[in-house]
């Protein structure tokens, strides 16, 4: 991958951690919790395929690779879940 497609997905990641920003100080989080973690979970997890699929090569790499990964982030995912949960 050349410079511009770097490039292209480092502006795709700051603007989906702009929209993480933004649901925090607007308040969201404090009026309609649920909702703002989804949103918030959601854009984490495509910034996260993001990184890893193109800036740690896992688009390339063989598909056993990409679901051992696969599945550390979704057992984070569970596990980050479950802390939201008992914190409430």
């Amino acid at each position: 991958m050349d410079w511009k497609g770097y490039t292209i997905i480092y502006v795709v990641l700051f603007a989906f951690a702009t929209a993480q920003a933004v649901v925090e100080f607007t308040g969201l989080v404090d009026s309609a919790y649920w909702p703002a973690f989804a949103l918030i979970m959601v854009l984490s997890v495509v910034k996260a395929v993001g990184v890893a699929a193109y800036y740690q090569h896992l688009r390339w790499e063989p598909r056993a690779v990409t679901y051992l990964v696969l599945g550390g982030t979704v057992a984070a995912l569970a596990l980050t879940g479950a802390a939201a949960y008992s914190i409430l």
